[in-house]
């Protein structure tokens, strides 16, 4: 019997500007027995992934997305170890060559909202790898990956950009609602997709939450019933085959959900990479923010010859 085995996390909560991104990634383990555990994937990968991108093996690093995206102003790339990741489980797995960041969304089920400054030219991909050294990353991979059992079925991201964030917000009224819609959007697609399979669902706990029941109603026909709700982890059962955990710092014992922190901060990243393109073309001077708070307020002080009190509001998170 094979495992459906799935991690879901998120990138841009805290930020003032620019899109919260909540990302999964589903792996499908043939050689799990009944009963077991989900098994430790950096172990199963050995021979194609690693934790740390200092690894003498040149392995690909998959990892909490904090620990990968280098420092902005260096000489490398910021999203060297992200893109690397992300587009070698891409191309092993998913599709045969992801050209250009408009490819990867489409790839990972990713819609931008009305918003102009998403929108615009491809910008191409590797940004900081060559597609040859790309290539061998996704043959070493798919090799490790077939003889482990273990085959990458989906990796997709949700999107929520400034009007949808504060929509939802304005509906709940509560900044949880966001990522609490994100994660029944992703569980729903998983347990619709693989209803007759044992689901190992595991995500990164949002804050101090504890209760998830309510989040995970509804998701499928089975309701919620809750295993364990302590400071540890939050534990449920969907019916006789899936399980949902979330933990905190899942990222850094699930493979899945470190593999989802990638995915989620690499499309924001590229998103604020096109923010970023767009802004400064209407004002060249103006330089480029990541997003959060302090430096956001810097940016919303700098632009405001090209922003109106309209655009303003549309800009900025409400919280």
């Amino acid at each position: 019997m094979s495992l459906i085995y799935c991690g879901i996390d998120e990138a841009g909560y805290g930020p003032m500007l620019g899109p919260l991104c909540v990302a999964a990634s589903v792996f499908e383990i043939s050689s799990w027995e009944h009963g077991h555990p989900a098994p430790d994937l950096w172990k199963l990968l050995d021979k194609a992934v690693c934790r740390s991108p200092r690894d003498v093996r040149k392995r690909v690093p998959v990892a909490d997305s904090k620990k990968l995206k280098l420092p902005n102003g260096q000489q490398r790339d910021p999203l060297l170890h992200l893109e690397r990741g992300v587009l070698s489980f891409c191309e092993a797995f998913l599709l045969p060559a992801i050209d250009h960041d408009e490819a990867l969304f489409g790839s990972l089920g990713v819609t931008f909202g009305s918003e102009a400054w998403y929108a615009g030219p491809p910008s191409p991909l590797p940004r900081a790898r060559s597609r040859d050294a790309l290539r061998i990353d996704a043959n070493i991979l798919s090799g490790t990956a077939e003889k482990a059992g273990v085959r990458l079925v989906g990796l997709w991201c949700v999107a929520l950009c400034e009007s949808s964030f504060n929509s939802l917000i304005r509906v709940h009224g509560s900044k949880g609602a966001t990522t609490t819609h994100a994660l029944r959007i992703l569980a729903a697609r998983i347990m619709q997709q693989w209803p007759e399979h044992e689901v190992r669902i595991v995500a990164d706990r949002h804050g101090g939450r504890l209760h998830y029941a309510d989040a995970l109603t509804g998701i499928c026909p089975h309701c919620p019933r809750p295993l364990e709700e302590t400071d540890r982890a939050s534990r449920y059962e969907l019916g006789d085959r899936a399980r949902v955990l979330l933990i905190p710092e899942a990222e850094d014992a699930h493979l899945p959900v470190a593999l989802a922190s990638m995915t989620a901060k690499l499309v924001r990243e590229l998103a604020m990479a096109r923010f970023n393109r767009y802004w400064c073309s209407r004002l060249p001077e103006l330089k480029p923010t990541a997003g959060y708070t302090t430096d956001a307020r810097r940016w919303l002080r700098e632009a405001q010859p090209v922003i109106d009190s309209s655009t303003r509001a549309m800009l900025v998170r409400l919280a």
